[in-house]
């Protein structure tokens, strides 16, 4: 089993329930899936960008990824509809928390400039999106090795219902969340005051 598996399972369900008050230990969030998609826009032009996004990203998560292809045409990007442009890989179980763990405590810290992920990434439904601007901070790329840095998209789905709920489910995975100021706080609620 895995570490986190394990750390979910004997704490952070526990500090979950006690925290939102849970009847049920069904009811406490859990991590369901993690999606890991890279959108490759140039593979239109250039069909080895996608071979090497696909390899690499095999390399990052241990699973072979689905090619994605273009759902409409769209001319002003020369984009035939059914033409490869990306690559995706959904993670489960054991490998799900073995990339959640090296997500956390290893390609995190190696981000350039680092401050903290974003907390405003929640869709609403207890989904959270990270995305990430260079595949090298992972320790499995050979920085030599690649031809072209490209993104991906992280996106980490829970069963939880609220943001909050799954906020506090990824924070005590170790997400390391930026801090938000007070006065950060007061001028969000000036911006949403002023929007409504």
């Amino acid at each position: 089993m895995a570490r986190l598996h394990d750390l979910y399972n004997q704490t952070i369900r526990d500090r979950l329930r006690k925290e939102f008050d849970y009847a049920n230990v069904n009811a406490v969030p859990r991590l369901e899936k993690i999606v890991v998609n890279c959108g490759m826009g140039e593979a239109v032009d250039n069909p080895k960008a996608l071979d090497a996004a696909v390899t690499e990203l095999a390399t990052i998560t241990g699973q072979r990824p689905a090619i994605r292809r273009a759902k409409k045409s769209i001319s002003n990007f020369k984009l035939r509809e059914g033409v490869p442009i990306g690559c995706s890989v959904t993670l489960r179980g054991r490998r799900m928390y073995e990339f959640l763990d090296r997500l956390v405590n290893v390609a995190i810290p190696r981000i350039r400039d680092f401050r903290g992920v974003p907390g405003r990434s929640f869709d609403g439904r207890g989904n959270y999106t990270l995305g990430v601007k260079e595949q090298i901070i992972f320790p499995e790329i050979d920085y030599d090795k690649v031809e072209r840095v490209h993104g991906m998209d992280i996106t980490f789905v829970t069963t939880a219902g609220r943001d909050d709920e799954a906020f506090a489910l990824l924070r005590e995975f170790g997400m390391p969340f930026r801090r938000r100021t007070a006065t950060a706080e007061a001028d969000q609620a000036d911006a949403d005051q002023a929007a409504a």
